[in-house]
């Protein structure tokens, strides 16, 4: 309950800080002409402030895509017309000029959303401050990590107390007991439920295929959606979905290190079904075709959302698995396909829900890090004691943080939100979590709209 606080108390306060200060760039100020437009009559107001958003919506995702000219990492997935794609490349803009066009634009959409914005003008405006912001960032600019991630993902992370990380440490160390530190023997146990590499494929194909197979007994997905799978090396993420457009994604499993039999499920339906590619299938679907929302054509990785995006895929393993539903298929469907000891399935169960009270030690470690309070050594070692892993693991963990920074909150804090959201909204609706699910993907929220949608529901 401390934690739930704490979590929602965090978010409230980005939102609030935002709408004091409107972020970076210029001052909010009152939108030309705004007494003339309230006189007019809702519907000509209504259809301006859309037509408006629509020739904003255009100049933003070309302004994402010349971003990505000097950040290759921002723009994680476009599928909207090729010619622009082919501008940002053969008539690249300066720093200096991009951070003036995302002010111009704020301006703008502060304009267009007046005194009562749509719920696609906030998300809009958000998305533009984030896309400003790491502008800034590439030009040399810095922000704690706090203000970081405010401002990309309207999103801050609470204040952590290792001491709560210890105890769920001690509870580990009972159920594992034996010589060494206790991340030897948690990474011990876990090796010795290593998929073998040539049954990775039947492996995975098994796990989405069941993920696949739950989501579509609640979710109409549009006729033709459909992935494909590789596994890839050298990477410093697990698992990733590189959303093609057309209802395709392509999902990469990364075999830098041997994959456990419990990431099967969580990549499946992290990074397909109901996660990453139901998700993005329902914004190409609903926004991008349904409302002709052109900005959902793109999708800016270091934006306000990746807290939807990160938080839902993680929620929907549990929402695809409720209770025991996870264990008992992977005991009696995976383990007898890798080969492994079913009889371990209890085990490993009891681990990973005690494990799962160590999942917000990320946002610990990448703060000090980023902050510069720790060295890379002592993040390291860190991440070694409290997400029990291998030195090479959290090495790779480590890579993940400087690559992308505070994005390792919308893992963990986007899922507490997520399941918030979800959980409040069930009991309006008959206890109907599917349903509720869908709505937030189907509604454009940043994280302090989804606080506030939840209210004081959740963990």
């Amino acid at each position: 309950m401390m934690r739930r606080a704490a979590i929602l108390a965090a978010i409230f306060a980005a939102g609030a800080a935002l709408a004091a200060c409107g972020g970076e760039g210029p001052e909010r100020q009152a939108p030309d002409g705004a007494a003339s437009l309230a006189a007019e009559p809702r519907y000509e107001a209504a259809q301006e402030a859309a037509a408006s958003l629509n020739a904003i919506g255009e100049e933003f995702v070309k302004l994402a895509l010349a971003v990505g000219q000097h950040d290759p990492a921002f723009v994680d997935a476009y599928h909207g017309p090729e010619d622009w794609a082919e501008a940002a490349k053969a008539e690249p803009r300066s720093l200096d000029q991009l951070e003036q066009d995302a002010k111009g634009l704020l301006i703008s959409v502060r304009r267009a959303n007046g005194d009562d914005a749509s719920v696609r003008g906030a998300m809009l405006e958000k998305n533009i401050r984030a896309a400003l912001t790491r502008i800034q960032m590439a030009g040399g600019e810095t922000f704690a990590f706090d203000e970081e991630t405010r401002l990309l993902y309207d999103a801050v992370a609470p204040q952590y107390d290792l001491a709560d990380f210890d105890a769920a440490l001690e509870e580990i160390d009972a159920l594992l007991p034996g010589e060494g530190p206790t991340s030897e023997r948690v990474d011990a146990f876990r090796q010795s439920l290593a998929i073998p590499e040539g049954k990775l494929r039947p492996v995975f194909e098994a796990a989405i295929a069941e993920c696949r197979k739950r989501t579509l007994a609640h979710y109409d997905l549009p006729e033709g959606e459909r992935f494909r799978m590789e596994f890839v090396t050298d990477k410093p993420w697990s698992g990733y979905n590189w959303y093609q457009g057309d209802y395709e994604s392509l999902i990469q499993v990364n075999t830098d290190f041997p994959i456990i039999i419990d990431r099967a499920v969580d990549l499946g339906c992290h990074e397909g079904y109901p996660g990453h590619h139901t998700w993005n299938v329902f914004l190409e679907r609903d926004f991008l075709k349904g409302k002709g929302w052109i900005e959902y054509s793109v999708y800016p990785l270091f934006s306000p959302m990746s807290v939807t995006a990160e938080g839902s895929g993680n929620y929907g393993i549990e929402l695809a698995f409720p209770g025991a539903e996870k264990i008992a298929f992977e005991r009696d469907v995976l383990f007898p396909i890798a080969g492994l000891d079913p009889e371990k399935a209890a085990t490993l169960e009891k681990l990973n829900d005690l494990r799962r009270k160590l999942k917000h030690a990320d946002n610990y470690v990448a703060r000090e890090y980023l902050d510069g309070r720790i060295s890379r050594g002592e993040a390291v070692d860190l991440i070694r004691k409290y997400k029990l892993d291998s030195r090479e693991r959290a090495e790779q963990r480590v890579r993940f943080i400087e690559t992308y920074r505070g994005y390792v909150l919308n893992y963990n804090l986007g899922r507490d939100l997520v399941a918030a959201y979800v959980e409040a909204k069930a009991r309006e609706n008959g206890g109907d979590r599917w349903a509720a699910f869908e709505t937030l993907l189907t509604t454009p929220l940043s994280a302090s709209d989804i606080a506030a949608a939840a209210g004081g529901g959740g963990e």
